[in-house]
């Protein structure tokens, strides 16, 4: 069941639920809260390898990372993101959830509407800005504002409060930008390399 505003409210002010910066009230919906696109970019590009390498070879991060170019705008700026272009962003705001506490990410509906598609979520303890990863599935380029109301993120709460978030090893911890996937740390693939050697 999802927080709705008055328990969001309450959260927000007791200090349980952290985001920040909150730049209008209006921000918190009936049972969400609207996020702002970032300043930050990470642009999916085409570059000399003839593949994106999700697998543990030697390199692989490396590969991943030639296929995005960072860009920054300013709050006010625009940023255009073309058919069938993936790109990833963050949110202006740093959300920090307590331990009883998931939440889902998703466009809004007015920029789904153009054709904006993605979707997320957060485990119980999360803190940072929010990677989100944006795609154009529309046939037409879509002009975005930096700053923009993009995003909406719902609370959920969770039966008990879960381990810390820090008491795991994490991928993605804390992050402030966009943050490039990291597949190559899963250690489902050494298990996967070992099994396939012993064939």
């Amino acid at each position: 069941m999802y927080l709705n505003k008055n328990e969001i409210d309450k959260a927000l002010k007791e200090n349980q639920l952290h985001i920040r910066p909150l730049l209008d009230q209006n921000q918190v919906t009936n049972i969400s809260v609207d996020l702002r696109l970032g300043c930050d970019f990470l642009v999916s590009i085409k570059c000399r390898d003839p593949f994106i390498d999700a697998t543990i070879e030697h390199g692989a991060y490396e590969n991943i990372y030639k296929f995005y170019q960072e860009t920054r705008r300013h709050i006010g700026e625009t940023f255009f993101l073309h058919p069938n272009q993936t790109i990833m962003a963050s949110t202006l705001e740093y959300v920090k959830l307590p331990n009883n506490l998931m939440a889902t990410i998703d466009v809004r509906s007015s920029y789904a509407r153009l054709g904006l598609t993605m979707n997320s979520f957060l485990e119980p303890g999360y803190c940072g800005c929010i990677s989100v990863v944006l795609t154009n599935t529309s046939m037409n380029p879509i002009k975005l504002a930096v700053g923009a109301r993009i995003f909406t993120i719902k609370f959920s709460k969770v039966s008990d409060d879960t381990p810390s978030y820090f008491s795991t090893n994490r991928k993605y911890m804390c992050q402030v930008r966009p943050v490039m996937s990291n597949i190559s740390d899963d250690k489902d693939l050494n298990i996967l390399e070992s099994i396939r050697k012993e064939l």
